[in-house]
This record gives C-alpha cells, structure tokens and sequence, in this order.
C-alpha cells in the first residue's frame, strides 16, 4: 500500500480512472442495446450482469497480462552492425499493445466521423430475447472492449513501480472504481458524454499517444538501438501535461458554448 503514498500514482489512477469511463461508455451502451429485446423487468437486470462481468473480465486480463509483462528476460538477441536489441515477453507484449491501442483507435475514429452506428447495427442484428442468450452476447461485447481499456491501464501505469503487483494494484482500483460509477451513474455520464463527443474523440486519441508510449517503452526495455543511436522512453509527465492541457481546453469550449446558448 506504500505505492498509494506515491504522488505519481494518484495522478496514474486519476487520469487511468477518467479514461477507463470514458472509454468504458460505448460498453454501456452496447449492454443496453443488447438488452433492448428483453422484458423490461429484466433490462436492468441484464444491464447489472452484464457490467459486473465487464469488471471481472478486466481484472482476469489485468492479472493475466501482468504475468506475461514480468517475463523480461530476453529470448531473442539482435546484434547486427547497425541495429541491436534484446527481445523478451514484456517487449513484445508492450509493442503489440501499442500497436493495436494505434489501430484500434484509428478505427473507431474514423466509425464515429465516417460510419455512426456501425456497431449498433451490428449488435441489434444479432441479440437475442432471452437472458443467456443477451448476457453470452454482453459478455462477447465486454471481451472485445476489454483489450484496449486493458492495455490503456499498462500503459498508464508502466513504470510507476518497480514491483509489478503495486502496478496491477493501481490498475485493478482504476477498473473497480470506474465500474462502480458507471453502474451507479450510467444514465447521467452516459447523457454527459453522448452530450459533449468530443470528450469521447478526445479519449480515443488519448488511446493514441498510450500506444506510441508503449511502442516506445518496448523499445526501450529491449535496448534498441539503431545506428549507434538508442531509443529512449517517454516521461509520463509528458502524457499527462498532454492529456490535462487537452480536458482544459475542451472544457473552456465547453463553458464557451453554453455562454453562448444562453
């Protein structure tokens, strides 16, 4: 518990906790679509199970990744004349993480400006009048929109520890504690951001200065280097300035708008 007497590590769950929401919300309204064929007795019933097993799914991919982001000793050495590098299970993990924070992102940037709904059409053509089946299709929706809160999570709390169970410590917090308010205040925070999208845009291209940082980080772990040049890594205070600066802002705008409704 000594991690939480760390300045570092509030600032890490703050801004890992803000991004696990806001992240975390086209999940809650996938459950409800998935939900919508269901009586209305249980709608909520499905809505409730269906963001518990979000939160357990996470916590088993929290502890499962942890494990395999440990494995740092290198099984693959590079030592040519102009590049080198030691290649371990941390590495690979780290890189491959970031690559599909990169793509994943893109991805829903472009759905969200170029083809709205597209998951929704996806998701009403296929669920299902009865509980099991709304809830096995809940739990597919939670699977799919785990690995980028997953990854955004190591991302945000890579190195803030050099004991590995503090980190999982800090990320498990950030994922209970955003499940909690979005089961408690799912109608409000979801109205907030379907309100405001632009906290949503902001959010995944957050997605994609944590995917760089992880490539970076991989790189860095297996001391690359590249004519005679070694890669460095990425403070975190560098993401958080950019991550604080851009809710700043987007918050003066937004105060700027309702002055103006008025």
């Amino acid at each position: 518990m000594e991690i939480f007497l760390n300045l570092n590590t509030w600032i890490a769950l703050i801004t890992l906790t803000f991004l696990e929401i806001v992240l975390g919300i086209d999940n809650i309204i996938f459950i409800s679509i998935a939900a919508d064929k269901l009586p209305a007795s249980l709608r909520q019933k499905a809505t409730n199970i269906g963001l518990v097993l979000a939160m357990l799914i996470r916590v088993g991919l929290l502890f499962m990744l942890s494990i395999l982001t440990a494995l740092n000793h290198p099984f693959l050495l590079i030592n040519q004349s102009w590049i080198s590098a030691g290649i371990s299970g941390q590495a690979l993990i780290l890189f491959g993480g970031g690559i599909f924070l990169l793509y994943k992102s893109t991805k829903e940037i472009h759905e969200k400006v170029e083809d709205k709904h597209h998951d929704e059409h996806e998701i009403k053509a296929n669920r299902s009048a009865s509980l099991t089946g709304a809830v096995l299709q809940i739990a597919m929706i939670n699977l799919v929109f785990s690995f980028d809160s997953i990854l955004t999570a190591i991302g945000m709390t890579n190195g803030i520890s050099d004991r590995p169970q503090d980190a999982t410590l800090v990320m498990i917090v950030a994922v209970v504690v955003s499940m909690l308010i979005m089961m408690l205040f799912a109608k409000p925070v979801g109205n907030f951001v379907n309100q405001h999208p632009t906290i949503q845009m902001l959010g995944l291209t957050f997605l994609i200065l944590i995917g760089f940082m992880l490539i970076t980080e991989s790189a860095h772990i297996s001391d690359l280097s590249v004519l005679g040049n070694k890669v460095g890594t990425v403070p975190k205070a560098y993401l958080y300035f950019a991550i604080s600066f851009s809710l700043m802002v987007e918050f003066l705008n937004m105060k700027v708008r309702k002055k103006e409704k008025k």
